[in-house]
């Protein structure tokens, strides 16, 4: 089997929110396909190495990916830690400039030559959230939240993510969502886990919920200690099969 890839950052061909040109970082199989897209969808920490080396796992398993910078607008060209801390001081992404980027981000994958058409989203602490909401609002097949934060439940004062919950939108999503989180967490909390699932079961949306032991916050992030070898490597496999299955 063919095993090239081509993982390269992006200027000119992600149209956001508002029709601005994003930064984003593309990976995909040097093949003729077709293959199934991923949108990844960076935590709050920003658009670091981390998130495009996930990025480029998915390419050398199968799929087209792309991670949209979504801190393009706050500073441009600056590090991924003082990107995140611009984005943090007004509170996060606003959902409906997410929104936008999402789609283009989409519009990019469906683009490819080698694309099937379908396509799904990921998204790691905040971009857990956000998933969801693209799931929730945008023509995506599958979605996977890891640990994101306030889809149920609110922020605490002076959290530097400032948002809405949007359990809510849980009857209009698209597709089957995959749910991965840690026992450990406060945001989300295995309540906030609880009301999630409660209201799925409400509406009678398909979805897997998986909730690891001895695992809180980032436990897929490699290069923090809130790293969980156990949990990530069972948490990659369902994340894949999910996927495999969905587009």
């Amino acid at each position: 089997m063919y095993d090239a890839l081509l993982a390269e950052t992006v200027t000119v061909t992600v149209t956001g929110h508002g029709g601005d040109r994003i930064e984003a970082y593309s990976a995909r199989p040097m093949a003729p396909g077709p293959f199934g897209g991923v949108v990844v969808i960076h935590h709050m920490p920003g658009y670091d190495d981390s998130t495009k080396e996930i990025t480029r796992r998915f390419a050398a398993e199968g799929f087209a990916a792309v991670c949209p910078n979504l801190y393009s607008r706050e500073a441009p060209g600056a590090s991924p830690d003082d990107a995140a801390a611009a984005a943090r001081a007004r509170g996060g992404v606003p959902d409906e400039r997410f929104l936008g980027d999402a789609a283009g981000a989409t519009e990019y994958l469906r683009g490819l030559p080698s694309s099937n058409g379908k396509v799904g989203v990921i998204g790691y602490c905040s971009g857990g959230r956000q998933a969801f909401l693209a799931l929730a609002s945008l023509d995506v097949q599958a979605g996977v939240d890891c640990y994101g934060a306030f889809v149920a439940g609110r922020p605490p004062e002076g959290f530097p993510l400032q948002v809405e919950p949007i359990v809510h939108l849980t009857k209009d999503l698209h597709g089957p969502l995959l749910g991965l989180f840690g026992a450990e967490d406060s945001y989300p909390s295995p309540e906030h886990v609880a009301e999630l699932e409660a209201e799925l079961k409400a509406q009678g949306k398909p979805y897997e919920f998986h909730t690891y032991e001895n695992a809180g916050h980032a436990f897929f992030a490699v290069n923090r200690p809130s790293y969980r070898n156990e949990a990530a490597v069972d948490g990659w496999s369902k994340v894949l099969a999910f996927f495999r299955e969905h587009l």
